[in-house]
């Protein structure tokens, strides 16, 4: 079965190293074009065309897909599979050959762009991965197969991400087997329970202490890969990497930071917000005793 590869990031990155060494044929590689990065906005190709290149795969970079649909039918392959491509394949493609992509939720639950971050964002004990028929609508196709997966208690995104495209490499390679020798079956989705989780902007990714403290940390867990979770002292943005509900009761006013030496403590509007690891602006990412050393507070109020 040759196989042409829908997906960008690391997740994506993960699933098809993983085809690739378990001998599945892929063709080529579609993914997100060069984008600028960094404070001289220059343009970085993502790294998946580096590992398509080391297997002498074709990689596609088109912008929008539907404008390219001449392109796709002269590639020889038998299926497309999507993970975690960032967009979604318009039906003339999709009438091409068939797709199955590889969802990280247990769909219904979480449709849409996000939802491993939706998952932590929401304190949930567990998610899972989810093998679906790829249709036109937002991962409404049928289920092939699915799995739950326990989110550990301090896990976040940089953890579990990886985790879950792991378990869906192996469901991905069960499923391409099964469509291969035709013992494939597919369960129509329960579309009254979806939900859904949205693109993420760097507003999102802001700290306010006027949230539950337990909220609070669940956002530092979601948002550790850009944008990285924050709140502001004065002119300074602080960046957020770890954080836990701290156990102590103070009298303190939402937002102050607590004077302590060797704790990052912030309070919040239900309990007090302990920061583990944090980056000022222009800083490194420090420990937050090693922090709390070197930094000179103007302000002792976040957010203002």
């Amino acid at each position: 079965m040759k196989i042409l590869f829908f997906g960008t990031p690391v997740f994506s990155e993960i699933v098809l190293n993983g085809l690739l060494e378990n001998g599945f044929e892929v063709v080529g590689v579609v993914c997100q074009n060069d984008k600028p990065a960094g404070r001289g906005k220059k343009l970085v190709t993502p790294h998946i065309v580096e590992i398509a290149k080391a297997h002498n795969l074709p990689v596609y970079q088109f912008e929008k897909l539907s404008l390219y649909i001449e392109e796709f039918k002269k590639i020889d392959y038998d299926l497309g599979v999507t993970a975690s491509y960032g967009k979604i394949l318009p039906r003339k493609l999709l009438e091409i050959k068939p797709c199955i992509n590889v969802h990280p939720s247990m769909l219904p639950k979480y449709r849409g762009a996000t939802p491993i971050q939706g998952a932590l964002l929401n304190g949930d004990k567990k998610t899972g991965v989810t093998i679906m028929k790829t249709e036109v609508g937002m991962d409404d196709g049928d289920i092939f197969v699915q799995k739950e997966v326990e989110i550990m208690p301090d896990e976040d995104y940089l953890s579990l991400m990886p985790r879950l495209a792991k378990i869906g490499l192996e469901l991905l390679m069960e499923t391409l087997i099964k469509i291969e020798n035709g013992t494939a079956k597919r369960t129509p989705q329960e579309h009254e329970k979806a939900t859904f989780v949205k693109l993420i902007q760097k507003e999102d990714a802001l700290l306010d202490f006027s949230m539950p403290v337990e909220s609070l940390v669940n956002k530092t867990r979601a948002y550790v890969v850009s944008p990285v979770a924050f709140f502001t002292l004065g002119e300074d943005r602080i960046k957020v990497y770890k954080a836990k509900v701290a156990d102590m009761t103070i009298d303190a006013n939402v937002g102050e930071i607590i004077p302590n030496k060797k704790r990052f403590l912030v309070q919040a509007s239900d309990g007090v917000f302990e920061i583990l690891k944090c980056q000022a602006s222009g800083g490194k990412v420090l420990d937050a005793n090693v922090f709390l050393n070197g930094y000179r507070f103007k302000t002792r109020v976040a957010n203002v």
